[in-house]
């Protein structure tokens, strides 16, 4: 039996509140993040992901208390990101409520932070986000909230972060975020082609037939979407339907 496919809402947090934009840019509020989280728990999401997306260019910690409220109506995994420099910060959203967390820009600079987390905490619990936009490079990986080049190539930075020892990856195309084109298929084939860790799918979910790409001609494990959920034009519920139908294995 296949293990199911996971369908995953992602709560992208700045200042308390729940936003989306196109591409990292032009931010509309898009509501209360313990209001959403409890309406995808009830519709049937295999997870949530939060991720607080100025934390690494404010320099600053994760929204602690307002990752406890979230947490504490859950029954589902949770996923926590942005400002996760250190492992005292992993611990403290751990503490707070978190199931994983998700590092990104501090496991760039420090890539040793990888193996420390998941020596202390279990790979299953350490998911590395990588967000790529194609340059002149090919998928060229980006750190800061999607502002700065790396000069990392994702394919070969995701191989290296699995030898490290996360546990999970998260793609984001920035090119598609938010466009509702569709997911990037070579950019996620790119990785699940190099990994052997699930691959979470993220970053241009505009109708059903994205998330059964993703699926069978990305080769991902996950397919996070964001603004399609949070404003009703889909919910978790009708994607599963749908990959049902079409013989994908889905949890209830």
């Amino acid at each position: 039996m296949p293990l199911a496919k996971r369908i995953v809402p992602c709560l992208d947090v700045k200042g308390g509140r729940v936003v989306k934009g196109v591409k990292f840019e032009g931010l509309r509020d898009a509501g209360d993040p313990v209001e959403l989280a409890e309406r995808y728990r009830d519709e049937g999401a295999d997870e949530i992901v939060f991720l607080d997306i100025t934390a690494s260019l404010e320099k600053r910690a994760t929204l602690r208390s307002l990752v406890r409220k979230v947490a504490a109506n859950l029954d589902i995994p949770f996923t926590v990101g942005g400002g996760i420099r250190t492992m005292s910060d992993a611990r403290l959203a751990l503490c707070s409520g978190a199931d994983k967390v998700a590092v990104n820009t501090a496991a760039i600079l420090r890539p040793g932070l990888i193996t420390r987390l998941a020596e202390v905490f279990g790979s299953q619990c350490v998911v590395l986000a990588i967000d790529v936009r194609s340059t002149d490079r090919g998928y060229e990986v980006f750190s800061h909230s999607a502002t700065r080049p790396t000069g990392l190539l994702a394919g070969e930075w995701a191989k290296r972060a699995e030898g490290l020892g996360a546990g999970e990856l998260l793609v984001t195309s920035i090119d598609r975020d938010g466009t509702k084109r569709g997911y990037d298929i070579g950019l996620l084939r790119e990785i699940t082609s190099r990994v052997n860790v699930p691959v979470v799918a993220s970053g241009g979910a505009g109708k059903l037939e994205h998330f059964l790409e993703a699926f069978r001609d990305g080769g991902c494990d996950a397919a996070l979407a964001a603004s399609l959920f949070h404003y009703r034009e889909l919910t978790v519920g009708q994607v599963k339907d749908y990959l049902r139908a079409r013989d994908v294995v889905v949890r209830p």
